[in-house]
């Protein structure tokens, strides 16, 4: 059986619109704790970079993007509603391309980016590739600084002119 929507297109996408991303308690707030519990520091919020990641380590340029199982089209998890199975079958395909590009841009941006399914954000396994590219990040970072210092004592910053007695 097929169900007809009772509104518009465009009003469903108004509708859509309103529904906000951020402060889900079962994976937000679970991966603060899971930070917190494992001492990361350095992470934040609502961080202005492309594809809007849940948290983002600037220091170490890792954006981390906890993904929903059914949003995200977890292979064994997503159960896709029996209704209307073409919709959301395209609408979950759509989502797990936009992940595919976002990661990509991220990378030729200089970022790592880190996907952690919601089911799997408490397990140790996250917590061992949160810290794995957190010391990967800060050798990456350490580098950069070093290399940048040493440059930096001889060069001289766009536009400043020489001292005058």
């Amino acid at each position: 059986m097929i169900f007809m929507d009772s509104v518009s297109k465009q009003k469903r996408s108004w509708i859509m619109s309103r529904v906000k991303s951020s402060g889900n308690k079962s994976t937000e707030i679970k991966m603060i704790s899971v930070f917190k519990k494992n001492g990361f520091s350095g992470w934040r919020r609502n961080y202005p970079l492309e594809g809007r990641p849940d948290f983002v380590f600037p220091k170490q340029r890792i954006a981390v993007f906890v993904d929903g199982c059914f949003w995200h089209g977890h292979p064994s998890r997503c159960r896709i509603p029996a209704s209307n199975r073409e919709y959301w079958a395209g609408k979950i395909e759509k989502n797990r391309k936009r992940d595919r590009l976002v990661n990509r841009r991220l990378k030729e941006m200089g970022w790592k980016t880190l996907r952690v399914w919601e089911h799997e954000i408490e397990s140790q396994k996250t917590a061992r590739r949160i810290e794995k590219a957190l010391e990967e990040g800060a050798a990456e970072a350490g580098k950069a600084g070093a290399v940048s210092a040493s440059k930096g004592s001889k060069a001289k910053a766009p536009g400043s002119r020489p001292r005058t007695k």
